[in-house]
């Protein structure tokens, strides 16, 4: 059973969502002051789902101390539907956006889609090593420089898709349909702030890519050079 973790300040939403979830097999603890969710262990949690707009601290705020510790996905909800906010989140670490007001049954969808990408099927065994860095998507594992980086489960499944498809322009059309459990927003920025979160990650220049270099008016291309494939690795074991 899969547990949730709600942080908002209104009790009313709060009651709505918990016995939501729990009907459709959730385990469920809510938040209304975020300052006793910061007191918590994050990672007992699968998912956060948590509100912009809060008197004590604000949800951006939250989200930044949720970033030091963990790498838990999280979900933000507000009334506030502009661009701006959407952009906010993404760039600090948010999984998924869902402006108020909202059908309890989109909410459900979104946290299955994002619980989803955390079991990828088929992919033991499998490690992309590049020059520069090594990732692991069974583990959602990623080693820049012999160090560990923590990803978003956005940022995993933007990777893993870059990996499986090396040096073919890859339009913003293309990355949103085929990474279909990330929740993308319609604008075109989204895919943008994204790349830059993990561009960040992988240490790439944006000036002077070595990884993931940008096709003016089209898209991006993965051009990290490779040095082995888990695959590969796997056959010579074999042998």
């Amino acid at each position: 059973m899969s547990r949730v973790a709600i942080v908002d300040d209104d009790r009313k939403l709060l009651d709505l969502l918990k016995e939501y979830l729990e009907k459709n097999g959730y385990k469920v603890k809510d938040f209304i002051n975020p300052e006793t969710f910061l007191k918590r262990n994050y990672d007992i949690f699968d998912i956060v789902i948590l509100d912009i707009v809060m008197p004590q601290i604000d949800g951006f705020e939250l989200l930044r101390e949720i970033r030091k510790k963990s790498n838990i996905p999280v979900l933000m909800l507000t009334a506030r539907g502009d661009v701006y906010d959407r952009i906010v989140g993404l760039e600090l670490g948010a999984d998924d956006y869902l402006p108020k007001p909202f059908e309890p049954r989109e909410l459900l969808a979104r946290i299955e889609a994002i619980l989803r990408r955390l079991r990828p099927e088929k992919l033991s065994n499998i490690v992309f090593e590049y020059n520069s860095f090594k990732f692991y998507p069974d583990s959602m594992r990623l080693v820049v420089g012999g160090k560990d980086t923590t990803l978003t489960t956005a940022e995993y499944q933007l990777l893993l898709y870059f990996c499986t498809n090396p040096f073919r322009v890859l339009t913003r059309d293309m990355i949103m349909e085929n990474t279909k459990e990330i929740q993308w927003e319609s604008f075109d920025r989204s895919v943008d702030v994204l790349v830059s979160r993990l561009r960040k990650k992988l240490g790439d220049n944006p000036s002077n890519p070595s990884i993931i270099k940008t096709i003016w008016g089209e898209g991006y291309m993965f051009i990290a050079k490779k040095s082995k494939t888990g695959i590969e690795k796997d056959n010579e074991n074999n042998q």
